[in-house]
This record gives C-alpha cells, structure tokens and sequence, in this order.
C-alpha cells in the first residue's frame, strides 16, 4: 500500500507567499531541468520546491516542524510526516538548480517609477554588496566553500558561503545574486550582476574597485559609483571645473597592463572626519553634480539592511545552515533568497496601498505573517489568499514602524571575543543618542 501522501502532496502550497510561487511557475522551472516525476509518490517534485522554501521561511524549524506548518491542516496529510531521510534523498533528487531558477523568475525591480530613494536624476538606484552564511563543517562543505583556518593550517569557524548581491536601493529586494564561498572572490561573483543592471545606477563598497568589475557594469549599459581605496586613482589626468578629476584605474596580468579605464573622482568629508574617494564612470559635473554623489553614496547601506533582513530575521541570528553536502547548500541559499524577494514584494505592495515608503512597514511582522499564512493554508484557493493579503494589509497600525531614523549608536563592537576586533580601550557601552544631521563637504583638488 502506498504512502498516505500519495495523490495528496499537491496541495501543498507556501501560503501568502505562493502569490508569486505559483504551481505553474514551479513546474516551469521543473521542466526547464528536466526534474519531472517518473511515478506518483508521497514527495513529488513540486512539493519538494514548496518544502524547501519551508526550510527558509522556518528556518529555526526541524524537518518535522516544517512538514506539519505545510500540511497540517490539509485533511489526511497531518498525522503522516514522512521521515527526515525520505525529504533528504527527495532534496537530492531535486537538486539546486531548479530553485535558482524559481528566484530568477520571481526576482525583478519592485519600485514603483517616482519612489523617492529608488531613483535618480532618473536612474534606478541598486547595489553590489556581499555576505556570508555559515555551512555546516562537512569535510564536502569545507572543500568547496572554504573556511578560515588556524596559523597551523587546522580548521577554524564554519565553512563559509559567499553570496553576492545586486540589491534595488529603497525596497531591499535582491534582484540578482551569486553563490560561491570564501575561495570565491567577491569580484568574481559580482561580474555576472552586470546582466541585470542595465540603465541603473550600481553602488558598491571599496572592495569591488576592480577593472574587471568596472568594465562588466559599463559594458551592459548601467552607471557605478564605487568607493576607492588610498590607493586607487590617486593621480589626475585631467581637473574638472567643479575641483573633481579625471584619473585611471588599470588591470594588470602578468606583469602587463591589459586593460585602462578613465573614472572621475571625488573628495569629501563626513563632519570633518575621515577623507572619501568616490570613482564614478558619470564625467560631466553639470549632469551628474559632486554633492548629489557624495551624498547618494550613502544610500549603499540600504544592502546591509536587506542582507540583516535575511541574515537576521529570516535565518535567524548566528544560525548555520542545514545542509551537509554542497549541493544542497546552494539549494538552501537560492531558497532563501527566493524566500526573502517574495516578502520584499509583500512589503511593496502593502507600502503602495496605504503610500508609504516600504521602510516603514515592519520586515519582522511581514515575516511573522508570511509563516502564519502557511499554517493556516491562506493559499488553498485564489480567493482564501485574496482574503488574507487583504486583511494584512488592513493591519496598517500594527506593520507601520515609522519613518526609519539615521544610524544613532556609535557603530562598535558591543560583544567581546568574536571574530572582530575588540572595542578600544576604555570603551563603555554608551545609550543610544541622536546625532546631527551629517555635514558633507567637498574636497577640490587644486590646480
């Protein structure tokens, strides 16, 4: 006799999230890879993509856990879990390449023409920034990903995942990613995002200055605006009227100078503190004015925001992934980001039906409710879905957080004896304060 799932598992649904997850996007993609089911069986493929998108929305959730928010309430699949091994070996059937898909059909540009911190001078605003997720310490994790080591060469910490992403700069949305580890650079992983940032303007952290990155973002249409180190374009070729400069940035192999470009750079200062070099390929002062970069150049941290959202919130602090074989892992990952696009877009809309700005609707309440729709199968028909989206987005008193406030607490290390530095000597926890609105002031370079 078969399993109790069987003929069944395709009511499986992923709550107010299948909105955008929809049968049939699933079984595109299915297709696409060839993942079709040879037989009926208790774990079929579409199922599986929805429960692995569990394991991101409940990700502090044991395999078990997760099965019974899918299906409990769908009449003769509760009190029939199958066991962890039959959802491991049907997650390897599966594959990761079928959820990346399912992220890269779902991912797009959220903002609406006008949101004001998504555009300007008519310009989408995004940008490249990149993070980390801890894999658990399998010998196949640790060869694939990497991991930081002992001066003795003995392992240390968890194997690391490197994930890259092109994020719109005012929704959070990741609109492109890229997966690797700690043997990856992060150059590497941000050349293929150029693809989806034709005609927006890309912000990135010094880490990213590169020709090789420079010249994908340029050659597929989008502007940058890149953070410099000491180092980079510290000679002008040429001085603007406005006291920026012209200068090259160059790419060398082998000892020889293969590829030159010329980027415009600016100077400032932050109240009076530490000096910023800005490269941008926007030359003309008239059209793309020093002030308006230095201070758009700030909007970067909008990336760090969306990456605490997933980091954070949705996987839940300091948590390590589940997945022991490296090819899970990246399933995992694209879950994840699929995962947190999908709330992105929830938040979107609700922020558009009352006109806020989406920073005001709260990520965690969002998420709280994203899960609640699962368990309480709001999808199970298009109008029980219609009904819950409605009714969150009439909970306006409870989502809005308010206009978010500038950074208030000086930004230090506030627990001892992790992998970063300890705070200076002498430092003591300080409560949180409001600050000045923050002076930027422009270096000229003299003639």
């Amino acid at each position: 006799m078969g399993h109790a799932w069987v003929g069944l598992s395709d009511q499986v649904r992923l709550g107010a999230l299948t909105r955008w997850v929809t049968p049939e996007l699933v079984d595109e993609a299915v297709v696409a890879h060839g993942r079709r089911d040879k037989r009926p069986g208790a774990l079929p493929v579409r199922t599986m993509v929805y429960f692995v998108l569990g394991l991101a929305l409940f990700h502090q959730d044991s395999y078990d856990d997760v099965a019974e928010n899918l299906v409990s309430a769908i009449p003769g699949m509760g009190g029939a879990v199958p066991n962890k091994s039959s959802f491991t070996r049907a997650r390897q059937r599966l594959g990761p390449q079928v959820l990346e898909t399912v992220f890269r059909k779902v991912a797009g540009p959220l903002a609406p023409d006008g949101l004001a911190g998504s555009f300007w001078r008519g310009m989408r605003l995004a940008a490249v920034d990149g993070f980390y997720l801890d894999a658990p310490d399998t010998a196949a994790n640790r060869a694939a990903f990497g991991g930081q080591v002992a001066k003795d060469g003995s392992p240390l910490a968890f194997p690391q995942v490197r994930v890259v992403t092109l994020t719109e700069i005012g929704t959070h949305a990741v609109l492109d990613a890229r997966v690797g580890g700690l043997v990856d650079s992060e150059q590497d992983l941000a050349v293929p995002l150029a693809a989806a940032a034709t005609g927006m303007l890309v912000i990135m952290d010094r880490g990213f200055v590169g020709v090789g990155v420079w010249r994908a973002f340029t050659g597929a249409g989008a502007h940058v605006l890149i953070r410099a180190k000491t180092n980079n374009a510290r000679t002008p070729v040429e001085r603007l009227p406005d006291g920026t400069y012209l200068a090259e940035i160059s790419q060398w192999v082998g000892g020889r100078k293969v590829h030159t470009v010329t980027v415009r750079v600016i100077e400032y200062q932050v109240n009076s503190g530490e000096t910023i070099r800005l490269l941008t390929d926007l030359l003309d002062p008239d059209q793309a004015p020093a002030a308006e970069l230095a201070a758009l150049y700030h909007e970067r941290w909008e990336a760090e925001l969306s990456n605490r959202q997933l980091k954070t919130f949705q996987r839940g602090p300091q948590q390590v992934l589940r997945s022991a074989e490296p090819a899970l892992v990246h399933q995992e990952v694209w879950a994840h980001l699929t995962v947190h696009h999908c709330l992105s877009r929830m938040i979107v809309d609700i922020a558009g039906q009352h006109r806020l700005d989406p920073d005001r609707i709260s990520f965690v309440k969002v998420l709280k409710a994203a899960r609640r729709s699962v368990i309480q199968q709001a999808a199970s028909t298009p109008r029980r879905l219609a009904k819950f989206l409605a009714t969150l987005a009439a909970k306006l008193r409870k989502l809005d957080i308010g206009p978010r406030r500038d950074r208030e607490a000086d930004r230090l290390v506030k627990r001892f004896k992790l992998k970063y530095a300890d705070p200076p000597k002498g430092w003591t926890r300080q409560p949180t304060r409001r600050v000045q609105p923050k002076t930027i002031t422009l270096i000229p370079k003299l003639v």
